[in-house]
């Protein structure tokens, strides 16, 4: 039976796989009251597992290594507390081929390699180029929605990543190429990285240490 989350660990997790977000993104991951998600923001302050930090204009939350650590219990007991492990570890590697190809094709839409520079910015020019990368990425886009319906069968807070990556491809075919992979719009890279990261985060791993 697919269980949800309560709201404290969503708020919690929410800082965790956006980085770094002020409190309305924030309660809008999970879908979440800003009010309430703002007191919880605030407990946590207080217990030393997030910090607010304001710069340029802009202002969001962290989380610090004691609340990194503190939402991995979180998410480690629900895993537990649901019997999901094994499934989620499955679809992590399943996962794992077509992240880097998931990783090659945002690095082959920003650089277009030359004789003389091998870091020439890809300056779309070359169609057929940019064609293969969309191809790569509409492979990635069908290989998703099965493992999201995997992991959303196990807890209801993986549910979405493969219809957010799916509007994402789809700006990009309409001439949205930012959508690759800007990290400031909800683009394929940013859908990804968020998957990625809520991944390790839910089975505790160490995403440098990755095979």
């Amino acid at each position: 039976m697919t269980r949800d989350s309560s709201p404290g660990l969503l708020t919690l997790h929410a800082v965790r796989i956006t980085g770094f977000a002020d409190t309305p993104v924030i309660a809008h991951r999970y879908g979440l009251d800003v009010a309430e998600t703002k007191e919880t923001l605030y407990d946590a302050e207080a217990r030393g597992w997030v910090q607010y930090a304001a710069f340029a204009g802009t202002g969001g939350w962290s989380l610090t290594e004691s609340g990194r650590a503190g939402n991995e219990r979180q998410l480690a007991a629900e895993l537990a507390h649901v019997g999901g492990a094994d499934e989620v570890r499955h679809v992590y590697r399943e996962f794992l081929p077509l992240n880097a190809i998931l990783r090659r094709a945002c690095t082959d839409w920003q650089l277009r390699p030359t004789d003389g520079d091998r870091l020439a910015a890809n300056d779309h020019s070359d169609f057929a180029w940019d064609a293969r990368i969309l191809y790569e990425l509409a492979g990635i886009d069908r290989a998703l929605a099965p493992l999201a319906d995997r992991l959303g069968s196990v807890l209801t807070r993986f549910r979405g990543y493969d219809t957010r990556f799916t509007a994402a491809l789809a700006r990009v075919r309409a001439g949205e190429g930012a959508w690759v992979d800007r990290t400031d719009v909800d683009s394929c890279h940013r859908v990804w990285f968020e998957l990625h990261e809520d991944l390790i985060a839910t089975l505790g791993l160490d995403r440098h240490a990755e095979a």
